[in-house]
């Protein structure tokens, strides 16, 4: 008795032990959804609640982003330059006096600002700006030169350059003004020619270019030098020394083959990568000589190097490294970097990354740096040090003041500083949608959501003193669940029991493999708004029981997460968070223009953080791998086969012909070259479903357990072909999938590989439809022995939760912040297995029910039907999300009223 007595006590001590540790990751933040007030809670583990005072602005029909600022000669106004135009803050009032758009003028209709960088400045009595813009689709790019008068745009020039191949976009993006003598030049960095333009203003000559590093950034002037950060680096020479790269035998290349091996992986050219992770392993400064118009040296800096701003003394120059969170200082004389300051909000030893520095701003007397760290959204205080030794002391940061997500442009204008935020508040414009219901005391209409729609934001915040700099950098560190960190370093305890979801990573869980699979661009409403468990909207449910039975018994077999969010509102972001639970600046500063790349299929080293993807953390930790059509190409002959044809030709048993092809070597031994890659939805879900299962049956039937311990999948034709006549009907793709979902949930189930086997399932994003709570909440399941809840679980998790949970179940450690400071999943798993199989459901609505034939189509079905094909031709995702957005719409509602203009 006394012995039942102890081991009782033992197991609840245990057990309440076991809690409090679950408890300490908790905040009372994780159960709000990310509709409710202030601080504003992201989909990625941080809070908003900037200093200061914030104004936003723009239409709310579109997303808006703030890029950069710059003040008007006289210092009265700032103009902020946002990706669709600018605004004119008048800084007495802090009111925006005045808004353009690039689509107010015919020489601009088409085009978007680029990443950053404008000016402006007066030449003979007139007011000018000056400013980069591209557009992806036709070429066209250019700088824009705009004449102000009385406070507004009077007059409008595109001054083009012509893109030099391979690249199809010059891509201008900095732009600097400098008078020399009496004349004014414009210094113009061009993005896609990897060159320095200097133009003569007056009769707009280009005067000479002189060849950069990769994708340069951004110009600053030091004596008769200009300094040009290079995001990716250097242009690689082809005297590279061999070096091993795991997945590619180079012992046979010559060395012009080694060095394309080496540095695959970015559009328009090649750049030095990383072969584990794929991502660029160098970055630089181009040192060019302005009396010569000739490159004098190249600066070795940190990784993406973005902006560079120079001392008031032009003896120093600062540059923001991007993909390693740190600001390198050169020395402008011996062309050297003297310095290197870290400015992440974890500090100098902390071996994560994913602070983000991308903007810069010096105070007058150059000992003050301010460092504006995107995915921290905060602004690092930097006291310089100027004419230290390498053994005196050192510039050290000071503290952090809180912004909007974002900041991507500073500036300093007396005792303000002025703060333009890429993300701002994110996508949370309410739109007006019909619901459906009429009668007295109903209202005819509801709020809801797309990520597409977002106002773009302006911090004004007076310089801080010590004290309140002290209470904003505790305020930074609580909005970034900083207390997370130590939890996530905790060592192992010996002999812990194998349990689902570790407390503590190292310990052990009853699950050895993981199958993740990602698919694409569903809202929750869009398809389990239908569920009376959770907090859903019918009428926004497009894609109901009808059509996903699956995924509704799925969710209520095991449990429906009606609280979870995609932390990006693209598929060109949603591939990356889901992958690697943050994205780069790269990523952030081509939102909505995708100027270079959309690369939802990975296949541009300048999306990878220098960590890599979650593969690459489970390989450096001794884990087995296994992709299924995530970061690959799949090619094979579109003239021969459509849709019909691959699906008559399954439906008979015969195979076709196609190669997944990646650019990320260390991807290609382990990329499953049965599974057809994920960016062509002319193959059909069940053709991927075929492929898993049969290799997991050839697996299974092996003995011992050589199955991954680590899968990831790519499973995207619930994306669907919109209305085009060659794909089956959005209803009826959407149908595939869930079915693809359903049968592999079962083969697993039914496998020896069940009770270790836990399955995590994610849309990369919500942006192709509405939602009722918020423009990123989207389906998610967790499915093992033990999820087996049958209850809604309302705890507020996101992408970077699930990448997060699947580490501390494989005993991976994070990879960045991000996931770091994430929520691991604690509330979807029970200790007590149901090991019962789980049954697919069949489809309700039939795989090959067509689209309209052109022909038969008129008036708007035909214009969506016309588009439809042109967006399919391009492959699943071309980056038109809100065309496809409208394309949904009407083939689900026909002709009532699109969504009406957001409000706010």
């Amino acid at each position: 008795m006394v012995n039942r007595l102890f081991l009782l006590a033992l197991f609840m001590a245990l057990t309440l032990a076991a809690s409090a540790q679950k408890k300490a990751y908790r905040t009372r933040a994780d159960k709000r959804t990310l509709a409710d007030s202030l601080p504003l809670a992201m989909p990625y583990n941080r809070l908003i609640d900037g200093a200061g005072t914030s104004l936003l602005y723009g239409d709310n029909t579109l997303e808006n982003h703030a890029l950069d600022l710059i003040p008007l000669p006289g210092g009265n106004q700032v103009v902020i330059e946002d990706r669709y135009g600018i605004a004119i803050l008048d800084r007495a009032s802090r009111k925006i006096t005045y808004r353009w758009s690039l689509r107010d003028a015919p020489e601009t209709k088409s085009l978007m600002s680029t990443f950053s960088g404008i000016e402006a400045f007066v030449d003979n009595g007139q007011t000018y700006l000056v400013w980069g813009a591209s557009e992806r689709e036709k070429g066209k790019s250019g700088v824009v030169i705009a004449t102000l008068a009385k406070g507004k745009i009077s007059r409008v020039e595109l001054l083009t350059f012509a893109p030099v191949a391979p690249s199809p976009l010059s891509l201008p993006n900095d732009v600097a003004v400098r008078k020399e003598g009496s004349a004014y030049f414009l210094y113009v960095v061009l993005n896609g020619n990897n060159q320095l333009a200097k133009v003569r203003f007056a009769d707009r000559q280009i005067l000479w270019t002189v060849p950069t590093g990769v994708a340069p950034y951004s110009v600053a002037f030091a004596g008769n030098r200009a300094f040009v950060t290079n995001w990716a680096g250097p242009v690689p020479g082809m005297d590279v020394p061999r070096m091993d790269v795991p997945g590619v035998d180079t012992s046979g290349m010559d060395t012009t083959q080694r060095a394309q091996a080496e540095t695959a992986g970015v559009p328009w050219g090649s750049a030095y990568v990383d072969p584990r992770t794929g991502a660029i392993s160098r970055g630089s400064v181009s040192v060019i000589d302005l009396a010569q118009g000739s490159v004098d040296a190249e600066v070795a800096v940190g990784l993406h190097p973005n902006a560079i701003i120079s001392s008031p003394d032009e003896r120093l120059l600062y540059v923001a490294n991007g993909n390693s969170d740190y600001v390198s200082v050169i020395d402008v004389q011996t062309k050297q970097v003297t310095d290197s300051i870290a400015v992440g909000l974890f500090g100098r030893d902390n071996p994560y990354i994913g602070s983000t520095p991308n903007a810069l701003a010096l105070d007058s007397a150059g000992t003050t740096l301010y460092v504006a760290n995107g995915l921290d959204n905060a602004l690092a205080v930097v006291s310089l040090v100027t004419d230290g030794t390498s053994t005196g002391p050192r510039s050290r940061v000071r503290g952090y003041i809180p912004t909007q997500a974002y900041p991507a442009g500073i500036l300093l204008l007396g005792r303000d500083l002025y703060v333009a935020n890429l993300e701002g508040t994110g996508a949370r414009i309410a739109t007006l949608v019909e619901s459906g219901s009429r009668g007295p005391g109903l209202n005819p209409d509801q709020k809801a959501f797309t990520p597409h729609r977002q106002l773009a934001t302006l911090s004004i915040i007076p310089v801080p003193d010590d004290r309140t700099l002290a209470d904003y950098t505790q305020r930074v560190r609580r909005l970034s669940q900083q207390f997370r960190l130590a939890l996530a370093e905790r060592l192992p305890r010996p002999n812990a029991k194998p349990v689902p979801l570790p407390e503590r990573i190292g310990e052990p869980s009853v699950f050895k493999h993981v199958l993740y699979i990602i698919k694409e661009n569903r809202t929750y409403d869009q398809v389990l708004g239908d569920m009376p468990e959770g907090r859903g909207m019918a009428s926004l449910c497009v894609f109901g029981d009808s059509i996903t039975p699956n995924q509704h018994r799925l969710a209520r077999e095991y449990l429906l997460m009606d609280n979870y969010y995609a932390s990006g509102k693209s598929s060109a972001e949603g591939h990356h968070w889901v992958d690697a639970a943050m994205v780069t600046d790269y990523t952030e500063k081509s939102v909505r223009g995708w100027f270079r790349s959309y690369p939802h299929v990975l296949y541009d080293a300048l999306v990878y953080n220098k960590k890599g993807m979650i593969w690459n953390n489970a390989l450096d930790h001794g884990k087995t791998v296994r992709i299924y059509g995530e970061a690959c190409t799949c090619q094979f002959d579109k003239k021969q086969y459509d849709w019909q044809k691959l699906y008559r030709m399954r439906q008979a048993g015969q195979p076709f012909s196609y190669t997944n092809t990646t650019t990320i070597s260390r991807v290609r031994p382990i990329l499953a070259m049965d599974f057809p890659g994920c960016n062509d939805e002319v193959i059909n879900d069940q053709m991927r479903a075929d492929a898993f299962i049969r290799e997991l049956n050839e697996t299974a039937a092996r003995p011992g357990d050589e199955w991954p311990n680590l899968m990831v999948m790519s499973l995207p034709n619930d994306h669907t072909a919109g209305m085009s006549p060659a794909f089956p009907t959005p209803r009826a793709m959407v149908a595939d999938n869930d079915l693809a979902v359903g049968r592999i949930v079962e083969a697993v189930s039914r496998s020896r590989f069940a009770a270790s086997t836990v399955i995590f399932i994610t849309e990369d994003d919500s942006q192709a439809g509405w939602d009722h709570i918020s423009a990123y909440r989207t389906t998610g399941f967790v499915i093992s022995p033990y999820s087996r809840l049958r209850r809604t679980v309302r705890t507020n998790y996101n992408q970077t939760s699930m990448v997060r949970t699947i580490e501390q179940i494989l005993g991976l450690p994070p990879m960045n912040v991000i996931d770091a400071t994430a929520l691991p999943m604690f509330d979807c798993f029970v200790n007590k297995p149901d090991q019962a199989p789980y049954t697919a459901l069949p489809n309700r609505v039939p795989l090959d029910e067509m689209n309209k034939p052109l022909s038969v189509l008129r008036g708007r079905a035909l214009e969506y039907a016309r588009e439809s094909v042109e967006q399919s031709d391009e492959g699943i995702d071309t980056g038109e999300d809100d065309l496809m957005n409208r394309i949904l719409w009407f083939w689900a509602r026909g002709n009532k009223p699109y969504p009406k203009a957001g409000l706010h």
